[in-house]
């Protein structure tokens, strides 16, 4: 495979498509450029989401999303394609995309993007505990 950004997405088979689950990913290092300035912007892209029959491979997830490091975008626009373009790959029963953009001008601006397959009602949850980020492995 590859180590070059690329738009393609690769995926693979859900080991457990009788069930639902909620696969939670955190990517802190998502950038891409202000298309008025040609300045980076930077973000933490949060994925959740609950695979029906495929689940997105996370090297081509990296590659993804390193392709949009030169492409200039507002942070709207740039949410709602990658959760599109996943959408598109992966068919999931519900997914979400959280966008949080670090300051730019003194505003911080949060994009929530979400998907919901038709007909699909999600089961009830039994809450144990809430995870923690994964920053808290820091000690």
């Amino acid at each position: 495979m590859s180590t070059e950004p690329a738009k393609t997405l690769d995926t693979f088979p859900n080991p457990a498509p009788q069930r639902d689950f909620h696969i939670h990913m955190e990517i802190p290092e998502f950038t891409c450029l202000c298309p008025k300035t040609g300045q980076p912007d930077f973000a933490t892209l949060l994925l959740d989401y609950v695979p029906d029959e495929a689940c997105v491979e996370l090297k081509s997830l990296k590659l993804y999303i390193w392709s949009f490091r030169n492409t200039g975008c507002f942070h709207e626009e740039v949410s709602n394609r990658i959760l599109d373009d996943l959408v598109s790959a992966t068919r999931p029963r519900y997914m979400k995309l959280t966008a949080k953009f670090y300051v730019r001008g003194g505003i911080f601006t949060t994009v929530v993007a979400e998907y919901r397959q038709e007909g699909w009602t999600p089961t009830a949850t039994v809450q144990l505990a809430d995870l923690p980020s994964q920053y808290s492995t820091r000690g």
